[in-house]
């Protein structure tokens, strides 16, 4: 059984969804890319989301991203819905399009931490050796220029969504500067610095394996049914937190491990037929599901 997840406002995290089977499901092409981005800008808007950075690559998608209201469960069902819906009726497939079970949403401590990962992010297509450098990608990649830089019209695409349906005609997408941060400016300084040390190190590691990039043109002739060589990398761990502070992570581990135990607590209490128990603060589906009393955002 997945442990509750805390879900508490003006949360920071770096979100990752994979597809079924691994498979090149989110291969970039002209629909994909426009059919994604519609529907993230769409529903971001929708729920207070606040974009840092997000790269999509064929088989799974990063997002750098800030909750302020405590949305991020349904942001994240309505995105993978949507997305899933689209992008089945384009390839003309019924089966599960993500991966079984919830996507990853890891909880960054410090603004050191959110730059970290939103480089992370966006060295993905280079770490994975795709492409010698991010802006290459030919799938969705959030450029560090574009922060700070005002929002920008995203249309709504031709395919699946109805002209006359109730999707807007076009939606704004933005990237805004995280938290903490003196400046955008500042915050693109440290990114792009970040992201090309990051890239730098990822090509020598190819080189030193006496392996090439993929390259673009080769990766939009993948089918996207096709999936990773046998060897790619499997997920290991996946955390809940993350901090390159030892003793911040330590700290946050603590604040999860407390709430998880309080949780239990309760849930023990209320199975046994107290529905007037008091949950933790950062409940979220038993208080969205089964309304129960939760203790305040402190």
């Amino acid at each position: 059984m997945t442990a509750p997840r805390q879900v508490l406002p003006g949360t920071t995290y770096l979100v990752t969804r994979r597809c079924a089977d691994r498979r090149f499901l989110l291969r970039p092409s002209g629909l994909v890319n426009a059919v994604i981005e519609y529907v993230l800008a769409a529903k971001a808007q929708e729920y207070g989301i606040l974009l840092h950075a997000y790269c999509v690559l064929s088989n799974h998608l990063h997002l750098v991203l800030c909750d302020p209201h405590g949305h991020l469960p349904l942001f994240m069902r309505d995105l993978g819905s949507s997305v899933a819906r689209a992008l089945n009726a384009a390839h003309g497939k019924w089966e599960w399009f993500w991966a079984p079970g919830s996507y990853s949403a890891v909880a960054l401590q410090r603004p050191e931490d959110v730059l970290d990962k939103m480089a992370y992010t966006l060295a993905n297509p280079v770490n994975a050796g795709l492409v010698r450098r991010g802006w290459e990608w030919p799938g969705l990649w959030s450029a560090p220029a574009r922060i700070g830089a005002g929002p920008r019209e995203v249309k709504r695409p031709a395919h699946y969504f109805r002209e006359a349906g109730d999707t807007p005609a076009s939606v704004p997408l933005e990237l805004v500067c995280p938290a903490g941060f003196t400046s955008a400016e500042a915050l693109r300084q440290g990114l792009t610095a970040a992201l090309e040390e990051r890239e730098g190190r990822a090509a020598r590691a190819l080189t030193d394996v006496g392996r090439s990039f993929l390259g673009a043109r080769r990766v939009l002739t993948q089918s996207p049914f096709a999936r990773p060589a046998p060897g790619e990398p499997r997920r290991g761990l996946r955390p809940r937190v993350a901090s390159r502070d030892k003793w911040k992570r330590l700290e946050a581990i603590g604040r999860l491990e407390t709430f998880l135990a309080a949780y239990r607590e309760a849930w023990l209490a209320f199975s046994a037929g107290a529905r007037a128990t008091l949950f933790p603060e950062g409940t979220y589906w038993l208080r969205v599901t089964y309304g129960v009393a939760c203790a305040p955002v402190g």
